[in-house]
């Protein structure tokens, strides 16, 4: 075989690192190893496993005095297989900013021509942060295939059931058969349990053919702790200043942080370009440490918007202190994300659907004036002290927009910390996870639901990770240690009845069953009704944007929201009871008041014999009014009947 032709860099690259296709030129690979006097390439074009295998190509690396090292290849193609030699390290590596790791983190990367996708998408304009509906998913387990072609066949059922933007729990290759993706160690390569790159692309593309936005969750906090060979390229990834809680935090803003920087704002960009992303979820936002100028958070939020141009680009973050910071504008001295996932609006709801208010749920009482505080100011956290962590907690948003906050009643992280993986409506009765429901998916603020959620799936969700054994037992024990916080799952029983993440079963218990959507037709209609009417009413519609609502305490488990129409008298009221019948006798509440000349009437009630409630008689137009005990119901203006008009 001839030697392979090496050509100078030249301005050929879309991305500082990896390796690219270069139209009739070969490939190009780019690496950087601060440390390192030389880099050896390892060009297998065979499965080395292979018995007797294709004699590999080596060749060294041009050191381009910047700390990179490059070369441009005409021996190697899209498919081929390769690996890094460092120094007189016998061991090769795989390519920090490899694209595809087809047998997993400790095998070799494999060359990806990330042009070669046709895409029909031209015409799709991207994710705004107003008006959308997220459903979170989990590749693995929204199909029995538990890839994306699988899951890329259910997409229109999400489009028809109202749902907006798909939010993928995180792809980036990670070792083992199964896991959530918060333990990834190839930041640029999809993981190959669910399938290929282009198969991502494929998922992508369908979604935008049904108007479905299509956003990543990423991880910049840590990397996993197998199969990371980060450090064996420079020691400067990782950072001793700053302890996260998963593992080494990454350098921001210390010794070499710069190359760090590129290397994580060049991955913020390749999602969003090379899979023609809509956004990002960034993960777990306290956990990224930076005193630089211009904090990682907001470059992340830069890059992403420049990569996106001329679509639009909607940026979520995780911060458990809820601060505003975050999502204020850049000039305001924010990181300009679209929205921040609101811990608040859940643990106020589980403890109102429960009565449990332990934990992490200590400094919520699930009463009617924390509903309304929510639904009117989003976090109910905004800098007053906060018991659990004995410190105060948030920052003031009291003028946010309600599109700022993403609201849900169920997520990956709060269903497997029940302990039991159990769903709200297993852990409530019917009637008031009804209740919940609607005012969840009517208030102005983003809903979020998590993946079967919509139809009452009756699979779990736990916490699953497959590592080797030393590791798995350090994870198990964790997460334990972790759920201990909870005073029932402390005691020595329920200890013993946890799941083991690192058994398959807990990952398989956890797939959907997809016909519970025809066995729990009840519970989907809920759900589709009330997004429809969170769509396609105007008031409804209206109110996500322009913060016109107001909102009253009716007793400590009931109270009233009211909607303002844009036009004089065309309000809506949702009321809301989670106890018993009350009956509002007297009604001092202006906000219970009907527009002039007009009267009250029911267009909407959980107890609709269609979602499996009991009925609900028809509304008086004249007295006091009945709520029925845990329903809830949304009322419209009518014209007033003439039998209720008052003559003088």
């Amino acid at each position: 075989m001839s030697e392979p032709i090496i050509t100078e860099l030249a301005d050929t690259r879309r991305f500082p690192v990896g390796a690219e296709c270069v139209p009739e030129k070969g490939v190009s690979f780019r690496v950087w190893a601060p440390e390192k006097k030389t880099v050896r390439l390892v060009i297998i074009f065979q499965d080395e496993n292979i018995d007797p295998p294709h004699c590999p190509i080596k060749v060294e690396l041009q050191n381009e005095g910047n700390s990179y090292f490059s070369i441009i290849s005409q021996e190697a193609c899209a498919g081929i297989l390769y690996r890094y030699l460092l120094d007189d390290d016998p061991q090769p590596y795989p390519d920090p900013a490899s694209r595809f790791q087809p047998q997993g983190p400790h095998g070799p990367s494999q060359v990806i021509d990330a042009l070669q996708f046709e895409w029909t998408d031209a015409a799709w304009t991207g994710v705004k942060a107003q008006g959308q509906v997220i459903y979170e998913m989990h590749i693995g387990t929204f199909t029995h295939e538990g890839n994306w072609t699988a899951a890329a066949k259910e997409l229109p059922e999400l489009a028809a059931l109202g749902i907006t933007v798909l939010e993928i729990m995180p792809v980036a290759d990670f070792p083992g058969r199964f896991g959530w993706g918060y333990d990834g160690v190839n930041l640029f390569a999809p993981t190959r349990l669910y399938g290929t790159p282009d198969e991502f692309r494929y998922f992508v593309n369908q979604a935008h053919a049904l108007g479905l936005g299509v956003i990543l969750d990423v991880v910049f906090n840590h990397l996993g702790p197998d199969g990371n060979y980060l450090g064996k390229f420079s020691s400067h990834y990782f950072s001793t200043r700053y302890q996260c809680d998963w593992g080494d935090a990454l350098n921001f803003d210390g010794p070499d942080s710069g190359f760090v920087r590129d290397y994580v704002l060049a991955n913020t960009a390749y999602w969003i370009k090379e899979f023609h992303l809509d956004g990002l979820r960034i993960d777990a936002t306290q956990q990224i440490f930076d005193s630089s100028a211009e904090n990682i958070i907001a470059a992340i939020v830069r890059v992403a918007r420049d990569a996106g141009v001329p679509r639009k680009t909607f940026i979520i973050g995780e911060n458990e202190p809820q601060d505003a910071k975050l999502f204020l504008p850049f000039e305001c001295g924010g990181f300009g994300l679209d929205a921040l996932w609101n811990d608040d609006f859940h643990h106020t709801a589980m403890v109102a659907m429960t009565g449990r208010a332990d934990a992490y749920y200590s400094d919520h009482r699930g009463t009617a004036q924390e509903f309304v505080s929510a639904l009117k100011r989003g976090f109910l956290y905004q800098g007053q002290w906060y018991s659990w962590q004995n410190q105060t907690r948030g920052a003031l948003a009291l003028d946010m927009p309600p599109a700022k906050f993403v609201n849900f009643i169920q997520n990956h992280d709060q269903l497997a910390n029940s302990g039991s993986g159990k769903r709200i409506h297993l852990l409530t009765s019917p009637n008031r996870y009804r209740a919940m429901t609607a005012l969840f998916l009517l208030a102005p603020q983003t809903p979020m639901l998590f993946q079967g959620q919509e139809f009452a799936a009756t699979s779990p969700f736990f916490y699953f990770a497959d590592h080797k054994d030393e590791i798995a037992q350090l994870v198990a024990r964790g997460r334990a240690d972790f759920l201990a916080q909870f005073r029932a799952l402390a005691t020595p029983e329920m200890q013993a009845r946890l799941p083991d993440p690192g058994d398959p079963q807990t990952f398989t218990y956890s797939k959907l069953d997809l016909n519970d959507r025809n066995l729990h037709k009840d519970e989907y209609a809920l759900h589709r009704d009330l997004l429809s009417l969170r769509r396609n009413d105007p008031v409804f519609q209206a109110c996500q944007q322009n913060r016109r609502i107001d909102g009253a305490v009716l007793s400590p488990d009931a109270w009233v929201i009211r909607f303002f129409g844009e036009n004089p008298g065309d309000d809506r009221l949702l009321l809301v009871n989670l106890s018993r019948d009350i009956h509002l006798v007297p009604a001092p509440e202006p906000l219970l008041a009907a527009p002039k000349d007009c009267v009250w009437d029911a267009m909407w009630f959980s107890d609709d014999p269609h979602y499996g409630g009991m009925g609900m008689p028809p509304w008086p137009t004249k007295g006091n009014w009945y709520v029925q005990g845990e329903s809830a119901v949304v009322l419209h203006p009518v014209n007033q009947p003439e039998d209720t008009v008052s003559h003088e």
